[in-house]
């Protein structure tokens, strides 16, 4: 379809050819919509609201601030993230077609090619502003869009999978930390927590076309559980005292909230675990990202960055609506 010319005869014209006919507007408009609405179902576009809270969650950990350097690297995984998604449904797009030909390449509404030449422009993308970061930066966000690739076309299907899509979080987070110092190594175990938990989606997501397991949700519901309870720090222990800090209550706030968003879903599909509920249980859990980065960000001692990090979860509901993120 697209934009085309109107006939004199058919537009009324009595000079050239006259283009931008109400009609073929109104086509031009429609088609340009659906390609827009094709490729924001292709990068999947309401989960790169979890992605920004991997970079300051880690900058919390290393220096409770936020600096140029820090916002290269979320601009580096914004990147590196949507070339994993491109790369996902390029290498997945015979599965997709028997399982999912609603997606945008079965559909024929994305070009096998576009989205393979998207997720290498992507990638170049993010390794280039993490070079900007400094070296510190790019020694993580190399071996970060090695693992993305990697898993993409050659682990996602084995049981290393879910371990890669783990790494490739705690990476992530790491990536954060090594711009923003240049010593990652204090942000380690808030890159555990975060890859324990996405560990445990990506498991619950490997039957989300199929169901058929409990194990996976009871399992998930298990780590939320463990998460929630490590997540809390800085209660007042002197004799006679048990109260919390500002910094942990907010912490024991968002962990609340990290809580209610992943444990709800993931109990239906343990309940029932049927391909719709599998499905809620993975988009619950990539949206409890969010809470879950401001709350390690919160117990690092940043409370300003927590704030601003959960306040991309509205956001983030908002356009889950319109767009999947699985």
């Amino acid at each position: 379809m697209g934009a085309t010319h109107g006939s004199p005869a058919r537009s009324g014209a009595t000079g050239p050819t006259m283009t931008g006919t109400p009609e073929n507007t109104a086509d031009a408009g429609r088609t340009g919509s659906a390609t827009l609405r094709a490729w924001a179902e292709l990068l999947r576009l309401p989960a790169l609201f979890t992605v920004p809270g991997d970079a300051l969650a880690g900058a919390a950990a290393v220096a409770g601030r936020v600096d140029s350097r820090t916002l290269l690297a979320v601009g580096s995984s914004l990147c590196l993230y949507e070339a994993g998604m491109a790369l996902n449904d390029w290498a997945d797009r015979a599965e997709d077609a028997r399982e999912r030909p609603h997606r945008p390449l079965p559909s024929g509404r994305v070009r096998p090619a576009a989205a393979l030449t998207a997720a290498c422009a992507f990638t170049a993308a993010g390794l280039g502003l993490a070079s900007r970061a400094g070296r510190p930066a790019l020694a993580v966000a190399a071996p970060l869009a090695a693992t993305v690739w990697a898993y993409d076309l050659a682990l996602k299907h084995t049981p290393a999978g879910p371990v890669a899509m783990a790494a490739a979080r705690g990476l992530d987070l790491l990536l954060g930390a090594a711009a923003t110092s240049g010593r990652p190594r204090a942000a380690l175990p808030s890159a555990a927590l975060l890859s324990a938990h996405t560990l445990a989606v990506t498991a619950v997501s490997r039957r989300e076309t199929t169901g058929g397991s409990a194990a996976a949700p009871l399992a998930a519901l298990a780590t939320t559980a463990t998460l929630t309870g490590l997540l809390p720090r800085g209660w007042d222990t002197r004799p006679g005292r048990r109260t919390p800090t500002p910094a942990t209550a907010l912490t024991t706030a968002l962990a609340t909230a990290y809580a209610l968003t992943s444990a709800r879903p993931c109990l239906h599909a343990a309940l029932n675990p049927s391909p719709p509920l599998v499905q809620r249980a993975v988009g619950g859990g990539v949206r409890a990202m969010i809470p879950l980065q401001a709350a390690l960000s919160a117990r690092a001692g940043a409370p300003v960055t927590a704030l601003v990090t959960v306040a991309l979860a509205p956001l983030a509901r908002r356009f889950a609506r319109k767009v999947s993120v699985t």
